[in-house]
């Protein structure tokens, strides 16, 4: 079964909830980079690849940062 039933090749709609799922474990402050290898490790697609590497920013704080920064994409 799919960790993830609501992302990989699914076609959902990007929501920093669906973000978010591929990020558990991130150890904050974190960059980019960090976060995208994350989501892979996680079972993230492209699209969750994409959108977090098209974030406005390189450094993340909090989750709740990363939530911001995708609203604001």
């Amino acid at each position: 079964m799919d960790p993830h039933p609501w992302g990989t090749g699914c076609g959902m709609k990007m929501t920093p909830v669906r973000l978010q799922a591929f990020l558990s474990g991130v150890d904050y402050p974190a960059d980019k980079k960090t976060l995208v290898e994350t989501a892979r490790k996680q079972g993230a697609d492209q699209d969750v690849v994409q959108t977090l590497q098209n974030l406005p920013r390189d450094q993340f704080n909090s989750a709740n940062d990363v939530s911001e920064a995708f609203a604001k994409h």
